[in-house]
C-alpha cells in the first residue's frame, strides 16, 4: 500500500478506515489540508483539527453520478439544483454532472454560464454540465465544448423534444463531426418508436406496453446507427441507460469506440413485476425490461463491458406520474438511492467494493478525463464517500430530500449505507444529517480550455 509520512498540520483525519485504494483495499489513515488529500497510511506525525474514527467503514474515493436532471431552470417545482445536490450529498455522492433538457435548453455559452452560477449559489456537491449537441449548435461544438464547467457532449436520438432531439443519421453526424470530447447519447430509434406507438400502443393505456412499443430493437437500432457513425467520424461515444441483452453483446465487440453506462433502476428493477406493483412509478426511458435482460446488465457488469453505473434522476411529480399512462411522464429521483441500492447488490453478491468503485470513480474519472478525482491518492481533491456495509436501513420516501419526495424504492430494506459524505475535505452529510453547503465545487476536465 502506498505509505506517506509528513510532519505537518491537517484540517482533518480519517482514521483507522478501510480504504479502497487503487490495487489494493486495506486499512489506512488518510489526511486532509487545503481540501486535497495529503497523506495515506502513517499519518502518525500529523495532527488535525478534526479526527473521525471510522473503526469498521469503509472509506472509497468520492462517489461520481454522471447523470442527473436537476430541472433548473424551467421546472423547478420538480427539482433545482440545490435540492438535487442536497439529495446527492446525503446519498454518499460527491460529484454530479447534469444533463441539458431543461428550458431553455443548455446548448450555448450562456446557458452552460447561467447553470454554473446557479450552483455556485449553494454547491452542496462538485458538478459539471453536459452541453447540448444538435445540428444548430454542431458547427459551434469544437469551441464550446472547451467551456469552464462542460463535461461533455450530450445527445438524445429518441425521447426529447425541440432543437435536443436529433433522431435522424444526418443530425447525429452533424455533432459527432464537430469537437473531440466525449458524446453521451440517449440511444433509442425515434422513428421506430413513432411507428411501435400507433401499431403496438395505439389507444391503450396499459403501463404493462411501455417496454413493448419502446421495444429492445428500437435500442440496438440506435445503437448500432450510433456505433456506425462514431467510427466514421473516429469520435469516443458514451452509451448511455443500455436495457438490452443485444446492446451488450453488440457494444462487447466495440468497446474500442463506445463506452458503456447502466442505471441501478434497470440493475434492481424488471417486468413485468415493477409495473403491476408501481404503475407509472416505474416508467422511465429506456424503460426497464424483463428479467433476462436485467441478467445481460449484469453479466456485462461482471466481463468489463460496462464502464459507469449512474442514476439517471429524473424526479417529476406524484401527481404527474398519476397522470392516466402515457401522458404520465417518464422518469424517477434517484441520485439519493443509488449508493445504498448499489451497496445492497454487494451484500447480495452481485458485486465487489472495489468494482463499485472502478464503475462510480474510475470509469467517470477515464471517459470524461477528470482533474483530480476519482480515487484515494496524494495531491487528489479529498472527496470521500464513507459507507457502513452491514448497515440495515429501511428506503423511504420521508428521506428524500429531493423537490419531489418520493422513490420507487419506498419501503424496501437495503444493507449498506453511506454514512459520511465528504466534498473537497468539508463534511456535506454525516449520520443523515446535512454538513457543509459550500463545499462543492466546478469539476476540472482535461479537455477544458484552460490548463490546470
Amino acid at each position: 500500500m502506498p505509505v506517506s509520512s509528513i510532519n505537518t498540520n491537517a484540517d482533518l483525519i480519517l482514521k483507522n478506515g478501510i480504504a479502497v485504494l487503487p490495487g489494493i483495499t486495506t486499512q489506512a489513515d488518510i489526511a486532509v489540508k487545503a481540501g486535497k488529500i495529503v497523506a495515506i497510511g502513517d499519518v502518525s506525525g500529523i495532527k488535525a483539527e478534526e479526527t473521525i474514527d471510522c473503526t469498521g467503514l469503509h472509506i472509497l474515493p468520492g462517489l461520481i453520478d454522471t447523470q442527473v436532471h436537476f430541472r433548473e431552470p424551467g421546472a423547478d417545482h420538480k427539482e433545482v439544483l440545490e435540492t438535487g445536490m442536497k439529495a446527492a450529498a446525503m446519498g454518499g455522492i460527491t460529484t454530479v454532472f447534469e444533463m441539458p433538457n431543461t428550458n431553455p435548453l443548455t446548448t450555448t455559452p450562456e446557458t452552460i454560464a447561467d447553470k454554473l452560477s446557479r450552483a455556485a449559489k449553494n454547491p452542496w456537491v462538485n458538478h459539471a454540465f453536459y452541453l447540448g449537441g444538435t445540428a444548430q449548435n454542431a458547427a459551434n461544438l469544437g469551441e464550446w465544448e472547451k467551456l469552464d464547467g462542460v463535461c461533455g457532449i450530450k445527445i438524445f436520438m429518441g425521447a426529447s423534444t425541440g432543437d435536443l432531439l436529433s433522431a435522424t443519421d444526418e443530425e447525429v453526424e452533424a455533432v459527432l463531426a464537430h469537437g473531440r470530447r466525449v458524446v453521451a447519447v440517449h440511444a433509442e430509434d425515434e422513428m421506430m418508436m413513432n411507428e411501435n406507438k400507433k401499431t403496438i400502443l395505439g389507444d391503450s393505456h396499459d403501463v404493462l406496453l411501455h417496454p413493448v412499443w419502446r421495444s429492445a430493437e428500437s435500442c440496438l437500432s440506435a445503437t448500432t446507427r450510433l456505433v456506425r457513425l462514431a467510427r466514421k467520424h473516429m469520435r469516443r461515444v458514451h452509451v448511455l441507460h443500455i436495457t438490452t441483452a443485444q446492446e451488450m453483446e453488440f457494444l462487447a465487440l466495440n468497446k474500442d469506440i463506445a463506452s458503456v453506462e447502466v442505471l441501478a433502476n434497470h440493475l434492481t428493477l424488471h417486468a413485468p413485476e415493477c409495473y403491476e406493483r408501481l404503475g407509472s412509478k416505474a416508467q422511465q426511458n429506456p424503460p426497464i425490461r424483463e428479467k433476462n435482460h436485467q441478467d445481460a446488465l449484469w453479466k456485462a457488469i461482471s466481463d468489463g463491458t460496462v464502464d459507469i453505473v449512474a442514476s439517471d434522476h429524473a424526479p417529476h411529480t406524484l401527481e404527474e406520474k398519476a397522470n392516466e399512462y402515457p401522458a404520465s411522464p417518464s422518469g424517477t429521483p434517484g441520485v439519493q438511492t443509488l449508493v445504498p441500492i448499489m451497496l445492497n447488490h454487494i451484500n447480495e453478491g452481485r458485486l465487489t467494493i472495489e468494482k463499485l468503485v472502478e464503475l462510480m470513480c474510475y470509469g467517470p474519472q477515464r471517459i470524461h478525463r477528470i482533474v483530480g478525482k476519482g480515487r484515494l491518492a496524494r495531491g487528489y481533491d479529498a472527496d470521500f464517500t464513507i459507507i457502513d456495509v452491514k448497515k440495515k436501513q429501511t428506503i423511504t420516501n420521508a428521506q428524500q430530500l429531493s423537490r419531489t419526495a418520493w422513490t420507487p424504492f419506498d419501503g424496501m430494506e437495503v444493507t449498506g449505507w453511506p454514512v459520511i459524505t465528504i466534498v473537497n475535505g468539508k463534511i456535506v452529510a454525516r449520520n443523515g444529517q446535512l454538513g457543509d453547503g459550500q463545499a462543492g465545487q466546478m469539476v476540472k476536465f482535461e479537455e477544458n480550455a484552460k490548463s490546470f
